[in-house]
């Protein structure tokens, strides 16, 4: 299956000044697949797991030369490893802190030599390491399969295509809307874990793809034992909960218990480390960046994938598949974290994670727009709604206080637009960042 961060990896291969690489996301998105196929391109592959293999990590314990190292690595795995022929990849390498040292000299003293270094649980490893990389290993982040990437794997590039070069003055036609619309549906239903998606394209069987989902849910709370040195499983599994069930709103820690707040601060700070959760922080959007705008104690938090949410929210599936796009867009607010996800997913692989919304919390007049972003140095206001027109309130006020001259509206109508607000169906959530990075 072809993904987004392949041509980032292409590029890199083959940028005569590039850095040590370190591919980071949670666990299953997919993050060793596109490693492995960019390693085919290369005569020697050199696959280290440090997980699978732990005896290994005894190597970096004597000496942290890469000379050396791989002079070990090559007599280990009976192959080359040789500048400009091999790709050398440490996979799982939060396993081996010493490894992760390691990267910095790779650069400083094998530039010529590509290597890759990937995990799911970087950011903890990463912290215990002072001046970690800094002007010697670039990251790129990776997330679930977006829809445009799951359309080109089920072989409708055809149809991926109408919907990248369609806009507001160039709609596509209702026929063609209502068929995005089913397979968008599937899509929500399922998520973008690449395995649940392999799975769905051969079996065609959405009760099967929910066996694999348990399967991740499985493996994501048998991680948090992996976090037992920092924090207590009990209060991780109470926060990973709450996510799921305040997805869309106002996170709050009074929804997860009372007392005990510094300690689901501190859990839910890890859990977003760990890649499972994203913080989407109130901004006052008055100009950019957006993020020097910031209130830290109001964020929402979106989940990593729409089919994991969805078993664990417990939407009914029968009732789902056979009702329509246009009167589930906000159910279980499953519209709203495709969205986030979405732009998330298709920003700069090298971009940091980050989102806003606004928030005016006024007395008998609140209002507030779902996501704020920047495009082309302008603020655009995204609100993700199911309705008409005239419930587009805060839309409006914000557009008012701002002085701005559009919004854009995401909902299961077609490309359109009602004065200065542009209609972009949720299918099409690409087309509002092409002509970013």
């Amino acid at each position: 299956m072809e993904r987004k961060i392949d041509n980032e990896l292409t590029n890199w291969k083959q940028d005569k000044n590039r850095k040590v690489l370190l591919v980071r996301g949670a666990r299953q998105v997919g993050k060793t697949y596109s490693i492995r196929k960019l390693g085919e391109s290369f005569k020697n592959f050199v696959e280290v797991n440090f997980e699978e293999t732990p005896e290994i990590k005894t190597f970096f314990k004597k000496s942290l030369n890469p000379l050396e190292l791989c002079e070990k690595l090559s007599i280990y795995f009976a192959t080359p490893i040789k500048a400009g022929e091999t790709l050398l990849f440490f996979d799982e390498i939060q396993a081996c802190p010493d490894a992760l040292k390691s990267l910095r000299f790779f650069y400083e003293k094998m530039p010529e030599l590509h290597v890759i270094a990937a995990g799911s649980l970087l950011e903890f490893a990463i912290e215990e390491i002072p001046s970690f990389g800094v002007g010697r290993i670039r990251s790129l982040f990776m997330y679930p399969m977006t829809f445009s990437e799951y359309l080109i794997a089920a072989g409708e590039e055809r149809m991926e295509k109408a919907i990248q070069n369609a806009s507001p003055k160039n709609p596509l036609s209702p026929v063609i809307h209502e068929i995005i619309l089913d397979k968008i549906k599937v899509f929500q239903l399922m998520g973008g874990m690449p395995e649940v998606v392999k799975t769905y394209l051969r079996e065609r069987d959405l009760l099967i793809c929910r066996e694999v989902i348990d399967e991740i849910l499985t493996t994501i709370k048998d991680d948090f034992a992996k976090y037992k040195n920092r924090f207590p499983t009990i209060r991780l599994q109470e926060v990973f909960a709450s996510i799921i069930y305040q997805v869309g709103g106002k996170f709050k820690y009074s929804n997860i218990s009372s007392g005990q707040i510094q300690v689901y601060k501190d859990a839910l700070d890890l859990l977003v480390k760990a890649g499972l959760a994203y913080k989407v922080y109130h901004t006052a959007a008055r100009g950019i960046p957006l993020g020097a705008q910031v209130n830290n104690k109001k964020f929402k938090v979106l989940f990593l994938d729409t089919g994991v949410y969805q078993r664990v929210l417990g939407l009914d599936l029968s009732s789902y598949i056979i009702s329509d796009v246009r009167s589930l867009i906000n159910k279980g607010n499953l519209a709203e974290l495709f969205v986030g996800i979405e732009l998330l997913a298709h920003r700069s692989s090298r971009i940091h994670p980050e989102l806003y919304y606004w928030h005016r919390e006024v007395r008998s007049s609140n209002a507030e727009v779902d996501y704020v972003i920047s495009k082309k140095g302008k603020v655009i206001p995204i609100e993700v709604k199911a309705g008409t027109r005239g419930q587009m309130q805060s839309m409006h006020i914000f557009l008012k206080e701002r002085e701005l001259d559009e919004g854009l509206r995401i909902s299961g109508e077609n490309f359109g637009a009602y004065d200065n607000i542009k209609t972009i169906p949720i299918y099409a959530v690409r087309n509002i960042l092409q002509a970013d990075d």
